[in-house]
């Protein structure tokens, strides 16, 4: 299966969490901004990014405990890209939606151009 492939299957198949931040990214509802879920950013695929912002946004569950190391290095190539990524817990998102939001809009913010 492709990438583009995946990437589409993910979007049909969102978690919980990704569900309840999609509801506030889409349609431009976060300050103006475009953002896309599910997005091949090769050899990646990112949960939510607006192009815009060069702002990824990662959701993690419980797996990304044991893979602190290969999420350092996805994230050091994306930045490497030129994006800023935030990561929050899967529950943080299903429990505090309030408080990570603000922490987006916070980000926005401070690196308005």
């Amino acid at each position: 299966m492709s990438l583009k492939e995946l990437a589409k299957n993910l979007r049909k198949n969102s978690t919980d969490a990704e569900r309840k931040l999609w509801q506030f990214l889409r349609n431009r509802q976060l300050q103006g901004y475009k953002f896309r879920r599910q997005v091949v950013i090769e050899p990646y695929i990112v949960d939510f990014v607006s192009f815009e912002k060069k702002l990824i946004i990662e959701l993690d569950g419980s797996q990304h405990l044991s893979q602190k190391h290969e999420d350092k290095i996805r994230e050091g190539y994306l930045r490497k890209k030129g994006y800023c990524v935030l990561r929050f817990w899967n529950d943080d998102v299903l429990s505090d939606t309030e408080r990570v939001l603000q922490h987006i809009n916070n980000f926005i913010e401070e690196n308005k151009n």
